[in-house]
């Protein structure tokens, strides 16, 4: 399975040293040219650099040479009303060409429009709690680390509602129940 990386994710893993967190999934972890140029704040943009040299995240473009790449990007373009390529046109063409070759894709992105719009063309989607739950269910973290977190993303720039919060500590509290790992 591809899974694309949106900028969104990115920023939030990488404002707190989290990046490693990205190695929970079971596929290759694509980052388009366009959402690596998104990701300018420091501390984010340093940790980025550094997981991409020691990782197998695969840096590509869209490949513009291919009348398929092109047909994919303009249909990506108007899909999201958008008149230049930015991240999320990226990951939008390459969930459209991945569709057109059947290929199981996923995105990682916080973005609400990017993921309506992934998961309406058929994409797995997950966010950043997303990878924090999976983190948890594998035993890769405990409950409490989890929960803990949560709260560092949300003092770092992930802000979330109370509501959100909520939630998110009961689904790492459900993935903790199901792995059999309960503090």
């Amino acid at each position: 399975m591809k899974i694309f990386l949106d900028a969104t994710t990115l920023i939030a893993l990488g404002e707190i040293g989290e990046l490693d967190l990205l190695t929970s999934f079971d596929g290759e972890l694509w980052l388009l040219t366009p959402v690596n140029q998104e990701v300018t704040t420091e501390p984010a943009r340093s940790n980025l650099s550094e997981r991409i040299e020691r990782t197998d995240v695969l840096i590509v473009g869209l490949g513009d040479l291919l009348e398929e790449a092109k047909d994919a990007k303009e249909e990506a373009k108007r899909i999201l009303d958008e008149e230049t390529v930015n991240g999320d046109v990226a990951i939008i063409t390459k969930v459209i060409q991945s569709r057109r070759k059947e290929v199981d894709v996923a995105i990682v992105s916080d973005d609400r429009r990017l993921r309506t719009v992934a998961e309406g063309l058929g994409a797995r989607v997950t966010g950043t709690i997303g990878i924090v739950v999976r983190t948890v269910a594998e035993g890769r973290l405990t409950e409490q680390e989890g929960k803990n977190l949560v709260r560092r993303l949300d003092s770092r720039g992930l802000h979330m509602t109370g509501e959100l919060r909520g939630r998110a500590d009961r689904l790492i509290e459900d993935a903790t129940r199901e792995n059999g790992d309960e503090d």
